[in-house]
């Protein structure tokens, strides 16, 4: 069986490990992948979805899983599904879910799912107005991609104004910000729920955390991950079933009723109140870095997972009673302007953790960053403590000029 996993991060290293224990894959190719995937496989440097879809053909890929959501929205899915090429993902029109904040909570209101309220501005005069009457704090995202930076948590009018300027204005994420929403702010903690579509159903996995802010104590700007942990242990079975009946459910039906319907990969983005569980955004795709732990829990086969997806059949998922923590570590600088190109050393010292390259590349015999968040380390114990004490005793091990990572990733 010969696979193509587009990515280039932690989490297609996540896949690419996942995979490697699968000895019916008698080769994997990775569009651009790193210098992990690398090692398990053979790297191609190409982007472009006509391309892939050429390179799919030429090479005879049996399964083709898209990891970023870029490819998705631009309609990867669609392009190789008018050739017969077998991938797992949904079509352009469902990932707009992802691409357009603006689409996907106009689809939340539509079918009742429970969300923060919203308002939608394409005006920047029409934004700055809006505000004028808000209190505070509100959140701000920019509607399209934005690589998980495009929300701020506005705790004034100055920070506001300044936020809806950077995006509308200044266009700091290019047209990914000429749209904006403004909700309210929810207090509580997040949690992330990723399931697998098979057409008719979603099938969740167990809930993870992820850390966003760049600081200790969830402080700073927004990153795309500075850590996971699963199974969160703040996210309670009353918590589950409140995101079943009020979020998943009425996801699958107004899928269907859109036309939406996609076999695939989603992730949900929850806040959990004192009201209850909240959904703040759809991803189409594998969540990064939540798969770096959920992959390494999830006892199926992943290719038999998403046959029997493609193939409409229903799924038991079942994850292993252990606790996994993983911790990004990154580029000095990151989520602002940083470095690159420094050598990354210390690989061979890492005992009690699996190093999954993200923003990190082979050159000649060396490994070097190329990214903001450069590597993950992933640990598996019987307790959170136990998971941690692993990743940041090799964290210690691993080492690139300028490198930092936050210190309080699952310690609960």
């Amino acid at each position: 069986m010969r696979l193509l996993i587009v990515g280039n991060g932690g989490r297609a290293s996540a896949l690419a490990t996942k995979l490697s224990e699968d000895n019916r894959i008698t080769k994997m190719y990775f569009a651009p992948g790193n210098a992990t995937t690398e090692k398990l496989g053979e790297n191609i440097n190409e982007t472009d979805i006509i391309a892939l879809r050429d390179f799919a053909i030429k090479h005879k890929v049996d399964l083709t899983i898209v990891g970023p959501e870029a490819p998705l929205v631009e309609g990867i899915v669609d392009e190789f599904k008018k050739v017969d090429l077998k991938v797992f993902g949904p079509a352009k029109k469902a990932a707009s879910l992802e691409g357009s904040k603006a689409f996907s909570k106009k689809f939340m209101k539509t079918y009742g799912i429970k969300t923060a309220q919203s308002v939608t501005f394409d005006s920047y005069a029409e934004a700055k107005e809006y505000l004028q009457k808000q209190k505070f704090p509100l959140v701000i995202k920019a509607s399209g991609l934005a690589g998980g930076k495009g929300v701020v948590i506005a705790e004034n009018l100055e920070d506001a104004e300044g936020t809806i300027h950077d995006f509308m204005i200044k266009r700091i994420f290019g047209d990914a910000g000429i749209q904006v929403i403004i909700e309210e702010f929810l207090q509580g903690f997040e949690a992330s729920i990723i399931g697998v579509s098979n057409g008719e159903k979603i099938f969740p996995f167990i809930p993870a955390k992820d850390y966003k802010k760049v600081g200790n104590g969830d402080k700073g700007p927004n990153t795309g991950g500075m850590g996971s942990a699963a199974p969160s242990p703040e996210f309670t079975d009353e918590h589950f079933q409140d995101f079943v009946q009020n979020i998943m459910n009425p996801t699958v039906e107004g899928l269907k009723k859109e036309g939406l319907s996609f076999k695939g990969f989603i992730f949900f983005g929850l806040m959990v109140t004192k009201s209850g569980t909240y959904l703040l955004e759809y991803n189409m795709r594998l969540g990064d870095p939540e798969t770096q732990v959920l992959l390494p829990l999830l006892e199926n086969n992943l290719v038999d997972v998403i046959e029997d997806c493609l193939h409409g059949k229903e799924l038991e998922l079942k994850f292993k009673n252990k606790k996994a923590v993983c911790l990004v570590v990154c580029s000095g600088g990151y989520p602002q302007n940083h470095e690159t190109g420094f050598e990354i050393t210390g690989a061979e010292k890492v005992k009690g953790s699996t190093l999954l390259y993200a923003g990190a590349d082979s050159r000649g015999d060396r490994v070097v960053s190329t990214g903001g968040r450069v590597l993950n380390l992933v640990a598996l114990g019987d307790t959170f403590e136990e998971a941690r004490k692993k990743v940041y005793e090799d964290a210690i091990a691993v080492d690139f000029d300028y490198g930092f990572y936050r210190d309080d990733i699952a310690k609960f």
